[in-house]
């Protein structure tokens, strides 16, 4: 097979320069900073589409490619493809379905710490001059209840730090392993009692159509008055709207976000401008934009522009698995596949 593999929504140097130099003789290798919709004319003889989670691979998308056999997501997540219809046009899909369990773990606790310890406030009245301690009492994590929704690899890594710091650690699946929280010292129960007992809740689950909106404005009320939620997992998890509501009704005492519900459409100027104008003047995208700037201006929010998975060893490891995805793929044997 003659590929031609383009990689999109790929910035840096040494990721480009590692893919080109494993990949050397696989087919011809094409690299883009933009996401796929932004360069469907300079991709349209591709074979082989290597996207990341902010590249949208829709429908359009997909018939807008007529040679492509193979999507392969730098990511764990896929539900930004449309997994289903690549299936129906005999497209397979892969993923990375393990790179950043300590990665993300590791975010997450970074998270839960600035808000425990007044990290944004801190730092916005030193950064004024001002070194009093006046407002800025935290506290400590030892002792306090975590629920940990998702006990896939990065949930049971945070299971594990919670349970370095001393904390009872309390955790929802579908999917349990009794044997491990036997090992591990904490106990599964239902997503009910995790809002309603958790000083932290901290969100590790996929989105698909049962966890959209997992908190909402209806769960909000079982939290437990004063509790903080983090999620480094994916925005759709959580209501925007619901999650305003929690902290202004001083439900929530602090959130620590690594995702957005609609952070796609938070874009640089340039690629915002680019859109297509039923993306531009959409109401409800336009809307929701709004809330997550109001949202983020906060003092008891803290918010990272999805960097949860961001260190150089998970990239190395997300590349790596990319590679074999696609090595595999040509040889006849796909792995890792998702549909």
């Amino acid at each position: 097979m003659n590929s031609v593999i383009s990689f999109v929504d790929i910035e840096e140097f040494w990721e480009i320069e590692h893919l080109t130099n494993s990949l050397n003789g696989s087919g011809s290798i094409k690299n883009f900073k933009e996401t796929a919709n932004l360069i469907l004319d300079k991709i349209k003889d591709t074979t082989i589409l290597s996207t990341f989670i902010n590249s949208k691979v829709t429908k359009d998308i997909i018939d807008s490619l007529p040679g492509l056999k193979f999507i392969t997501t730098r990511s764990t997540g896929f539900d930004h493809i449309d997994i289903d219809y690549a299936r129906s046009k005999n497209i397979l899909v892969s993923n990375v379905p393990t790179y950043g369990e300590n990665t993300v773990a590791e975010h997450t606790f970074a998270l839960i710490l600035s808000i425990a310890r007044n990290l944004k406030k801190a730092h916005s009245k030193a950064s004024q001059g001002d070194f009093s301690i006046k407002d800025l009492m935290g506290c400590d994590l030892k002792g306090k209840t975590i629920g940990v929704v998702g006990t896939g690899h990065i949930g049971l890594r945070v299971v594990k730090m919670a349970v370095g710091f001393g904390m009872n650690v309390l955790a929802f699946d579908p999917m349990q392993n009794r044997f491990l929280a036997e090992v591990l010292g904490f106990k599964y129960v239902d997503f009910e009692t995790i809002l309603k007992e958790s000083d932290i809740i901290t969100l590790h689950a996929p989105l698909n159509k049962k966890t959209h909106h997992m908190i909402n404005e209806d769960t909000i009320r079982l939290i437990k008055r004063g509790a903080v939620l983090i999620n480094t997992a994916r925005g759709g998890l959580v209501d925007t709207i619901a999650l305003t509501k929690a902290l202004d009704e001083k439900i929530l005492s602090g959130a620590g976000l690594d995702v957005l519900e609609g952070e796609d459409i938070i874009l640089e100027e340039k690629q915002l401008l680019m859109r297509r104008k039923k993306d531009l003047y959409n109401p409800q995208k336009l809307q929701l934009t709004l809330r997550n700037c109001l949202l983020l201006q906060r003092e008891n929010v803290i918010f990272t522009p999805h960097i949860g998975f961001y260190s150089k060893e998970a990239l190395q490891r997300i590349l790596d698995t990319t590679i074999h995805n696609i090595t595999n793929f040509i040889g006849g044997n796909p792995i890792n596949i998702v549909n």
